[in-house]
């Protein structure tokens, strides 16, 4: 008898440890317009144990009725890399407003050209995917899901989408985008540019509500995305806001600032800061992720998913440095 319960409590208490070792293997987006590497990066992503690197080629947006490429990539001979690579399009939701079926047609074959035209002129080693990110809302979703059809038809390739929380949410309202895999965002909870007390970045409680349902999501292959960047937010004296990427808490600590909390503090004095002017009484908040919360995160996550991969947003030296990403 006594044999026979430690044999149980063994059993369990090799299944706890195996549910806490559950890894994930992970990579990067890379979303800066110049593709190049410094040696902090080659090495972060030489370590990372996934094959592929999500690489942003360009975006687009209407003007003036016609669709434009925006920010097209350029390359350097520092960008030198094993992984694969993941071409990602970002399409501004307005892309979407009052297009017709020919447009459509138009866009999804332009899309792919320039993809291809990139790929070919810079020697890049694209996997057989193609990822398109988009806020698509209630009224775009119809014709954004016929561009991912599109695309598909004539590219040959498989298409994915990035997910956001609210499409979770209201699954009935944005639709189930006709892909077999996306790729869940949890980040950008709220606005930067909106007066609260909350992380703009991740805000664990509304990720959590916002997912509450996510076993229910129809397209079960899912990965995630997760945000290791940080910034500052400013505000003026008329209460409007502006981003400087990539502060720290630790920026903080500046003769010319008063520290106000952990992470605020109040300008001392007008002058150049971090590349930017900025006027006594400005004050600075910086927004960052943990790596606790980070792992909160997972923890809700496995709860919900059998097993997903990491995109980390996003490979950069400021943002890798001093990390542990093997979560």
């Amino acid at each position: 008898m006594m044999n026979a319960l430690r044999f149980i409590l063994l059993a369990i208490l090799l299944v706890s440890c195996k549910q806490k070792e559950k890894s994930h293997p992970y990579t990067f987006y890379y979303w800066r317009t110049h593709l190049s590497l410094n040696n902090e990066e080659k090495k972060s992503l030489d370590q990372a144990s996934s094959p592929f690197l999500y690489t942003r080629f360009f975006d687009v947006n209407k003007v003036n009725g016609k669709f434009q490429p925006v920010a097209t990539i350029t390359k350097d001979e520092t960008f030198a890399t094993d992984k694969s690579i993941v071409p990602t399009v970002f399409i501004t939701n307005q892309t979407f407003l009052h297009i017709s079926e020919q447009e459509i047609k138009f866009l999804a074959e332009s899309i792919y050209r320039l993809i291809a035209k990139k790929a070919a002129d810079y020697d890049l080693n694209i996997n057989n995917e193609i990822q398109i990110d988009c806020d698509w809302t209630a009224g775009t979703r119809d014709d954004y899901f016929q561009f991912l059809k599109e695309l598909k038809r004539v590219s040959g390739k498989e298409i994915t989408c990035t997910l956001r929380l609210h499409q979770v949410k209201d699954k009935k309202e944005t639709g189930i985008p006709p892909v077999e895999k996306v790729y869940l965002m949890c980040y950008s909870t709220s606005s930067p540019l909106e007066t609260s007390d909350k992380n703009s970045i991740l805000d664990i409680p509304i990720l959590k509500a916002y997912l509450s349902r996510l076993e229910d999501y129809p397209v079960k292959n899912i990965e995630v995305a997760l945000p290791i960047y940080s910034w500052g937010i400013i505000t003026n004296h008329l209460g409007k806001h502006k981003l400087i990427n990539a502060l720290s808490v630790s920026d903080l600590n500046h003769s010319g600032f008063k520290k106000i909390s952990e992470n605020k503090a109040e300008v001392l004095a007008d002058g150049f800061y971090f590349g930017n002017y900025l006027n006594k009484g400005f004050t600075i908040k910086v927004e960052e992720i943990s790596e606790d919360q980070l792992k909160d995160v997972l923890l809700f996550l496995d709860k919900k998913l059998s097993h997903f991969n990491i995109i980390y947003y996003q490979l950069d030296s400021k943002f890798v440095m001093t990390r542990n990403l093997n979560l």
